[in-house]
C-alpha cells in the first residue's frame, strides 16, 4: 500500500486495499476478543471477591458477547473455498405460485438486503424484473462484504413459502416457490473465456421508477450468451455504457461459476465419488399458516420466529449448513 505507483493501476490498488482491510479486520478480532476476554474476567473476579450479583451479570453478559463473536468468527473458519471471500451476486426468481410467488420472490430480495444490512455489508440492486399484479418476477443484487460469497453460497436452491394468500379473496392457504442462486464476484484478473461475438446486446428502456430519464432513453441492457444461454441485464444505471459493464460482469461471474461446476461434476463422475454436489433442491420452508415456523430441510433447523427470519437473522440457518457441509467433507475425506 506504501508503493507511490499503487493507484496507477486503480482496480490492482481496490483488491489490494479490501485485501488489507480483511488482513486488519482478522487482527482487530483477535486483539478485541482478547482484550474483552481479559476484561470480563477482571469483572468475574471482582463479583466473587465482593459477592456483587449485578457485576456477575455484567461479566456474564460480556461472556454471552464474546461467545457470539467467537461464533462468527468460526463460521469464517468454515469458509475456505477458493473465493468465500469474493463478493456476491445473488439472482432471485419467482416459481410456481403466480402472484404469490412474484410477492414471495419480493420478500425473499428484502430478507437478503436486510441481511446484509444487518452485517454492515454494501448492497446494490443491478436488476428488477416487476410482476404483473404485485412483488417482482426476478431481480439480481450485487453484495459486498468479507465472506459475502461464502454465506450465501449456502442460500442457493428454492425457497418455499405456505400462507394464507392476501391475493386470494375467499383467504385460501396457498404455496409458492422462489429460487435463489449466488455467484462469485471475480476479479479481472480472472481469466473467463468470453468472444464477444457469442453474445446478443439488447437495449431496452428502464421499468420502474427512475424520473423522466427511465422514460426516455434505451439506458437498460439485456446480454445473451448465445453459447451457454444465460441471459443477464442491467438497469440501474442511467448510462448505457455504465450498465453494459456491470452486466458483462455479472455474465463473467456466471460463465465462471458454470465452468466450475462442470469441472466439479466431472471429477465426481470420473473418480466415482457418490458424494453430493449439494443438498437438493428445496432447501428452505417458511410456513406463515397454520403455525409459524422456519425450516430447514438439510439440517432440520427450525426457527419459530418467522418475522425475524424474514426480517433478515438468516445466521442460524447459514451457520448449520456450514456446518453440515464441513461434516460431509471431512466423512467424505
Amino acid at each position: 500500500m506504501a508503493r507511490p505507483d499503487l493507484w496507477n493501476d486503480r482496480e490492482r490498488a481496490e483488491r489490494i486495499s479490501r485485501a488489507k482491510s480483511s488482513l486488519e479486520s482478522e487482527l482487530r478480532l483477535y486483539d478485541g476478543l482478547a482484550s474483552a476476554l481479559d476484561d470480563a474476567d477482571v469483572l468475574l473476579e471482582l463479583a466473587d471477591e465482593a459477592d456483587d450479583d449485578e457485576t456477575l451479570r455484567e461479566a456474564a453478559e460480556n461472556f454471552d458477547e464474546i461467545d457470539r463473536e467467537l461464533e462468527d468468527a468460526e463460521l469464517r473458519q468454515l469458509l475456505g473455498g477458493e473465493h468465500d471471500k469474493a463478493d456476491v451476486i445473488v439472482s432471485i426468481n419467482s416459481g410456481a405460485g403466480g402472484t404469490d410467488a412474484c410477492d414471495w420472490a419480493e420478500m425473499l430480495l428484502r430478507m437478503y438486503l436486510r441481511w446484509a444490512e444487518r452485517r454492515g455489508f454494501r448492497s446494490e440492486i443491478i436488476d428488477l424484473q416487476p410482476g404483473e399484479e404485485a412483488g417482482i418476477r426476478s431481480a439480481t443484487l450485487a453484495i459486498a462484504g468479507d465472506y459475502a460469497y461464502g454465506y450465501l453460497n449456502s442460500e442457493q436452491g428454492v425457497h418455499r413459502l405456505v400462507r394464507i394468500s392476501p391475493f386470494d379473496s375467499q383467504s385460501r392457504r396457498h404455496t409458492a416457490f422462489a429460487s435463489v442462486t449466488a455467484v462469485p464476484e471475480i476479479d479481472d484478473d480472472v481469466v473467463v473465456e468470453l468472444d464477444e461475438a457469442d453474445l446478443r446486446i439488447d437495449t431496452y428502456r428502464s421499468s420502474g421508477a427512475g424520473g423522466q430519464h427511465v422514460n426516455k432513453t434505451d439506458s437498460a441492457v439485456r446480454l445473451t450468451h448465445i453459447p451457454s444461454g444465460i441471459v443477464v441485464q442491467c438497469q440501474n444505471e442511467r448510462s448505457q455504457h455504465k450498465n453494459k459493464a456491470t452486466a458483462m460482469k455479472v455474465l463473467r461471474a456466471q460463465l465462471f461459476e458454470r465452468s466450475r461446476r462442470e469441472k466439479e461434476a466431472k471429477l465426481v463422475e470420473l473418480t466415482g465419488e457418490k458424494r453430493e454436489i449439494g443438498f437438493g433442491s428445496q432447501i428452505r420452508s417458511y410456513t406463515l399458516h397454520p403455525q409459524q415456523r422456519v425450516k430447514d430441510h438439510r439440517t432440520d433447523i427450525e426457527v419459530g420466529n418467522v418475522t425475524a427470519v424474514l426480517d433478515g437473522d438468516l445466521d442460524v440457518f447459514i451457520r448449520g449448513t456450514l456446518l453440515e457441509l464441513s461434516a460431509m467433507a471431512r466423512g467424505g475425506a
